[in-house]
């Protein structure tokens, strides 16, 4: 099948979006006749060798761009510039002669951003596509990021109001949504079709552990930004309801909040309970999930997230928010989920799912079998690709 893919981002050796759009590309290739219209970095070298099955189009993002990493991602002032260049090469190529099955953009990961194929006369898979959360509104006085990040609350009235960004998402052959609340932030449009597919996963199934009940303290484990949505303050909130019990908390990763989470377990008098660890290389954070006992990720406002899948991969049952993408990916076989209303209440909810887990270690161990099960089911590229394949051949038939 030709499948022209648009990934205005697309790097093997970056991380986020353009590692998972590279993963679309090169798997995506092996299977069909792909071509990519894509962007590299200024500096960085060009893609087309990382992928040498695939036909590469690619253009250097404009100059200026990365110099301020964070507000790029999030607004990716880069994509007006791409979408203009991508529309034009594909009108020429289909005047060329040139022909498709089915246009396939997995990303940008947001609903804010056109495809440049829209109205072309091809078959159009938008997604997976996620984003557009808002935040419980009891944890709306307490958000520590930068001006930028609270742009994102635009998002929903774009897709009421942007014209162009309305025909890409009703003109689609189907939009994939990451959990089934995109399904929520669309209900305003005329929706042609809409699947759930998580947005990345892990290549390949690590093997099952077969974990035993230890001695010591629980070891639970956050991996993630510090920034506030993430729910790292929640975790160590949580701790200060543990006191109780022989209860750790190793925290991996940097951002915005930490400050205010260190400072939190110094007033809550549990510093020596609470490791703030800082950013860590990816092969350490994996290393980490092996030796946790319970993966807490209280993320409040998180589309997908990969980290649900690592941690399912090392056989550890999960307490998660009772929303978004790991709302979705955790079912009570393999973890609790918690509904977060406003901080208080939450961290006490957290705490109670952290004693329960703590009493019954049969418990731990069944529902980390039951998360590596699930993972199997929900978290790896095989499956996603073999979905994506039907997929394909019922658009085109459509």
């Amino acid at each position: 099948m030709r499948v022209l893919l648009i990934a205005p981002t697309c790097d093997r050796d970056d991380i986020g979006e353009a590692w998972v759009a590279h993963q679309w590309a090169a798997r995506l290739s092996e299977r069909h006749e792909v071509t990519v219209l894509t962007y590299h970095k200024v500096g960085r070298g060009e893609i087309a060798p990382q992928l040498p099955r695939a036909r590469v189009v690619e253009w250097v993002e404009p100059r200026g761009l990365g110099r301020a990493e964070r507000l790029n991602s999030l607004l990716k002032p880069g994509y007006v510039p791409f979408y203009l260049r991508a529309r034009r090469w594909i009108r020429a190529a289909l005047a060329r002669g040139e022909t498709f099955d089915v246009v396939h953009q997995p990303v940008p990961v947001a609903m804010r951003y056109p495809s440049p194929a829209t109205g072309l006369g091809i078959p159009l898979v938008m997604g997976p596509v996620g984003g557009g959360m808002d935040s419980p509104s009891g944890f709306d006085a307490e958000d520590t990021a930068p001006w930028y990040v609270r742009l994102r609350s635009l998002d929903r009235l774009r897709l009421r109001r942007d014209p162009l960004l309305r025909r890409t998402y009703e003109q689609a052959t189907c939009v994939l949504g990451i959990a089934p609340y995109v399904a929520e932030n669309l209900a305003g449009l005329t929706v042609r079709r809409f699947e759930v597919m998580g947005e990345t996963g892990l290549i390949e199934l690590p093997p099952a552990r077969d974990r035993v009940v230890r001695a010591g303290p629980l070891r639970l484990l956050f991996v993630g930004r510090l920034i506030r949505t993430k729910g790292a303050r929640d975790a160590v909130a949580a701790m200060g309801h543990l006191r109780h019990l022989e209860v750790t908390l190793d925290l991996l990763g940097d951002g915005f909040d930490r400050g205010a989470c260190e400072d939190l377990a110094r007033h809550l008098g549990i510093g020596d309970r609470v490791r703030f660890h800082g950013a860590v290389p990816h092969a350490e954070a994996l290393a980490a999930y092996q030796e946790a006992d319970v993966f807490l990720f209280p993320s409040y406002r998180e589309p997908g997230g990969n980290v649900a899948f690592e941690a399912m991969g090392a056989s550890i049952p999960l307490i998660v928010a009772d929303r978004g993408g790991p709302g979705f990916v955790v079912d009570d076989r393999c973890g609790i989920r918690v509904s977060p209303l406003e901080p208080e209440q939450y961290a006490r909810d957290l705490a109670a799912a952290v004693s329960t887990l703590a009493g019954d270690p049969e418990l731990r161990l069944a529902m980390g079998r039951a998360a590596h099960s699930r993972l199997a089911e929900v978290g790896l590229w095989s499956a996603k690709l073999d979905a994506i394949d039907r997929l394909y051949e019922e658009v085109v038939a459509g």
